[in-house]
């Protein structure tokens, strides 16, 4: 027992992974009170609904602060002794949130009867999207705060941060679903970006004074060109994304049902809830390690150890979730058993996607905009190609099967560009 601690305290993966599993399995609890209530009070109908909104909020998180979050995770892990370039880059980011929040809350308001039109099909929540138009700013201040915590490896107030504000939101959540029904689940979610801003301020101000103040920014930005190259990247990987999950769920709302998209998008919360196991240990870990490794060697032995710590566990894991899903279903969402021939498709597109998703943090890294850029792009073209394809047959269980065979595909593809990097720079 204890040469295990001294594993685990010797071992920043493992204590990260430690904590993190901590929290995210009480979060994980919270998460299915939350969907069981959702499921029985909203339906099919609603969870589809509520699955629209997400997507949209994502797509804003990453308009308002023009994606600039795995940036402030490389630089501030690099420069993190170096106040000057710490305030060169804050100064940077300022701008690129300030700009990038006014435009967003712009577009917003103007177009909210064409997005609540898209959305839902009809007009009755657009004063939930006009509400919307008021949070950018917020939205954008937060990934910052999240990207300088990430880039620290702060795992410890990272947990602590993500434990009370998902906690927050989750009451806050239950409570105007009794109050107000769907419409009161969904004003809950746009609040929640303001839940999680006053929590981290609360516990994370003391560390944020110390990097740098407000009388160190100016209106510069000599870091635009590194920024640029990561607004890039998140374009492409989580406003497409959005964009094309968006559009998937209308297509089966159209053709099929809005029961099957609420099939589809529940079976999207299980897979968020286990792969949230997976999320911070890239930020945390991942890419501040990756940034600092020059040579194949090195890397490789790092993601094979990587890969040793973390696919037994998760791999264990995505077993017991399949052969218990009949419990899960039971338990989450009762009635919802179009749900079932799902999983094993999911789980298996997301064990390959885990594995994945280790090498391409190379590109973030190292900040290889053009790999990343060209593997992201084929990944979702062959998802969206895969998913019109299978659909029509399968149902909802035909966006799945495009999970998983776009990740067959895309593994392949990211080991060849990671290895044609480190070879070109080799090379040069």
């Amino acid at each position: 027992m204890a040469n295990f601690r001294n594993t685990i305290k010797n071992n920043l993966l493992l204590k990260i992974t430690s904590l993190n599993a901590l929290v995210l399995a009480v979060k994980l609890i919270i998460s299915l009170v939350v969907q069981r209530v959702l499921a029985l009070v909203v339906g099919e109908a609603g969870i589809a609904k509520i699955g629209q909104l997400r997507n949209l909020m994502q797509i804003v998180s990453s308009f308002s602060s023009l994606g600039v979050f795995n940036g402030i995770v490389k630089y501030v892990s690099e420069f993190r002794e170096k106040s000057e370039e710490l305030n060169n880059l804050f100064s940077t980011v300022f701008v690129f949130i300030f700009l990038g929040s006014v435009v967003t809350s712009v577009i917003i308001f103007l177009k909210a009867s064409y997005i609540t039109s898209e959305l839902f099909g009809n007009l009755d929540y657009i004063y939930i999207i006009r509400s919307i138009a008021l949070l950018p700013i917020v939205m954008a201040i937060n990934r910052v705060f999240q990207g300088v915590i990430n880039g620290l490896s702060e795992y410890k107030k990272y947990a602590r941060i993500d434990f009370l504000s998902y906690t927050l939101s989750s009451v806050l959540l239950i409570i105007l679903l009794y109050g107000y029904h769907l419409e009161g689940v969904l004003f809950a979610l746009i609040i929640t970006p303001l839940i999680q801003l006053i929590t981290i301020i609360y516990i994370f101000s003391s560390i944020l004074k110390k990097l740098t103040t407000l009388n160190h920014i100016r209106l510069k930005i000599p870091f635009a060109k590194e920024l640029l190259a990561f607004t890039l990247m998140s374009f492409v990987s989580s406003i497409l994304l959005n964009y094309i999950e968006l559009d998937i769920r209308t297509m089966i709302v159209k053709k099929i049902s809005i029961n099957e998209a609420g099939y589809w998008t529940a079976m999207g919360f299980i897979s968020k809830s286990y792969m949230a196991f997976s999320s911070s240990l890239f930020t945390l870990y991942v890419i501040p390690k990756f940034a600092r490794i020059d040579k194949a060697p090195v890397f490789k032995r790092e993601v094979f150890s990587i890969y040793k710590t973390i696919l037994p566990l998760f791999g264990l894991g995505m077993l017991l979730v399949y052969f218990f899903r009949g419990y899960i279903i039971q338990i989450v969402y009762p009635n919802f058993m179009g749900i079932e021939p799902l999983f094993k498709w999911q789980l298996l597109g997301d064990f390959i996607r885990l594995g994945a998703l280790v090498i391409s943090h190379q590109f973030l890294a190292k900040k290889m905009v053009k790999s990343f850029i060209v593997t992201e792009l084929i990944s979702l073209t062959l998802f969206y190609f895969f998913s019109n394809i299978l659909v029509f047959k399968y149902g909802a269980e035909g966006v799945v099967m495009a999970h998983f065979f776009r990740y067959i595909i895309y593994f392949i593809i990211v080991v060849l560009f990671v290895w044609f990097g480190f070879f070109k720079a080799k090379r040069n």
